[in-house]
Order: C-alpha cells, then sequence, then structure tokens
C-alpha cells in the first residue's frame, strides 16, 4: 500500500507523532461525533487538540476515480482549509492529510485538524427559535455567506451542520467544516441564491435572510425572497421525492 502524504509547515515538527496517530488510528485516539459515515477521532498533542477524519473506503468505481483522476476527500479538505484561510474565511487550522493506495485502487484517506470548540452549530438555529440572540446570529450568518458568495467561494455542503460558530457578546465567528466539496468561481445570483437551498424549510428564517441578504446585495427584498424560497422549496421536493422511492424500493423488495 503506497501513502501519500502533505503536512502543514506549523507541523512539520511533529510529522513522526501524526505518522504514528495515522498508523495505529484504529486503536489510539478518542471517538469523537458520529461515527456513522466516516470516523472521527481525537488526538491530544502539546496543548492542543487534533481532529482526524478516516473517510471511508470507497465503492469500487470510486476507487478507481480517486486513484487514477480524483484528488481524495482528504486532499481536498486540506487544500481547500488552506485557501479559505488566504482568502480570510474562518476553518478548523489544517495540519495534514494522507491518502493509501495500491497499485491500482484507492484505499483510505485521513484528514487532520486542530479541533475548534464552538459555542453552536448553525443547526441550533433549527431547533431552538428562542435561541439568545437568534435574529442577529441568523443575520450574521447571513452576511457571513455573503462575504463568501462575494469572495467566490461556492460551498457546496452548505448545510446546518457545517457552520461552528463561536460568541462574543455581540460578536460571532463563523468556522467552515466538512471541507471537501467546494468550488472558487464567481457567484452570480441565481448560485448564490441556490447555495441557501439547504439551510432552512422554515419560511420565517428564509425571511430574515432574505431581508439581510437583499440589504448587503443591493437588490430588493422581494426579489431575493422569491428566488431563494423557490431554491429551498425545490430542494424539499427533491428530498420527498428520494423518500418515496426508497420506500417504493422497499415495498418492491
Amino acid at each position: 500500500m503506497n501513502k501519500t502524504k502533505n503536512i502543514h509547515d506549523n507541523f512539520k515538527q511533529h510529522e513522526a507523532f501524526l505518522d504514528d496517530i495515522i498508523t495505529n488510528y484504529d486503536s489510539k485516539g478518542e471517538d469523537y461525533g458520529n461515527q456513522k459515515r466516516n470516523s472521527l477521532k481525537l488526538f491530544k498533542l502539546e496543548g492542543k487538540t487534533l481532529n482526524v477524519k478516516s473517510f471511508r473506503i470507497p465503492n469500487i468505481v470510486n476507487q478507481i476515480a480517486y486513484r487514477f483522476f480524483r484528488k481524495s476527500k482528504a486532499q481536498r479538505s486540506f487544500e481547500y482549509a488552506k485557501e479559505l484561510q488566504k482568502l480570510g474565511v474562518g476553518t478548523p487550522q489544517p495540519v495534514a492529510y494522507y491518502d493509501y493506495k495500491s497499485r491500482f485502487l484507492f484505499n483510505r484517506s485521513y484528514y487532520i485538524s486542530e479541533q475548534l470548540e464552538c459555542d453552536l452549530t448553525y443547526r441550533e438555529l433549527l431547533t431552538d427559535f428562542n435561541y439568545p440572540k437568534y435574529e442577529s446570529i441568523l443575520r450574521a450568518f447571513t452576511r457571513f455567506t455573503f462575504q463568501l458568495h462575494e469572495k467566490g467561494i461556492m460551498f457546496l455542503d452548505h448545510s446546518p451542520g457545517n457552520t461552528l460558530i463561536t460568541v462574543d457578546n455581540d460578536s460571532y465567528e463563523f468556522y467552515l467544516v466538512d471541507l471537501n466539496r467546494m468550488k472558487f468561481l464567481p457567484m452570480d445570483f441565481s448560485a448564490r441564491m441556490k447555495n441557501f437551498a439547504r439551510l432552512s424549510k422554515y419560511k420565517h428564517m428564509v425571511e430574515i435572510m432574505s431581508d439581510e441578504y437583499a440589504k448587503c446585495y443591493g437588490k430588493p427584498y422581494d426579489v431575493i425572497f422569491n428566488a431563494m424560497w423557490e431554491e429551498v422549496q425545490g430542494f424539499r421536493s427533491k428530498i420527498r421525492r428520494k423518500k418515496k422511492m426508497k420506500k417504493l424500493f422497499k415495498f418492491w423488495k
């Protein structure tokens, strides 16, 4: 099995430690978060906590694709995190990535970053409408999203669990995680509105985000809301269709 790795300049001196935690990933570290799709573990390093994400082995088609044609999810996460930092966008400090490949197939990859402790994620705004300073946080998040768009960052996984939020009195900082699906290119109006599709099914939230985005973008509120709500409704319809298809498939099985 061939190994490819890239370690951030700030962590080169810890290469032996990083090699060890990847080599012994299955027997070391502390499990963290949801382990259903990919495995996450925490490791201590000189007063810092490192978050190591082990991506599951892809299906056979993607094993070939990642072996010869595409960058791994770990590599993309590492490179996109560095690009976000250059653009002044918050994300946990990237540390390293490791890829394992055989001669013909891709196997497993690992992305290492510093663990970032947050006060909440965007998801809390979906489940607790009485969260302290709820509207202020939602408006600040919308301004943050507008800045992503202005900087030409299309975060394809802009969904509730992928933005960490820290709160300091009336100041809010936002950090993107799960970075492997991202594009860097100028964003037109349609792309900007589509980027809100996954964030909320609740009309009152979309109204607040539309109002704040309209102020940032310089377009009338009605234009922003109608376009944003249409994208949300389209995305929800797609989810409902998928659920119906799954039920039909289970029935015919």
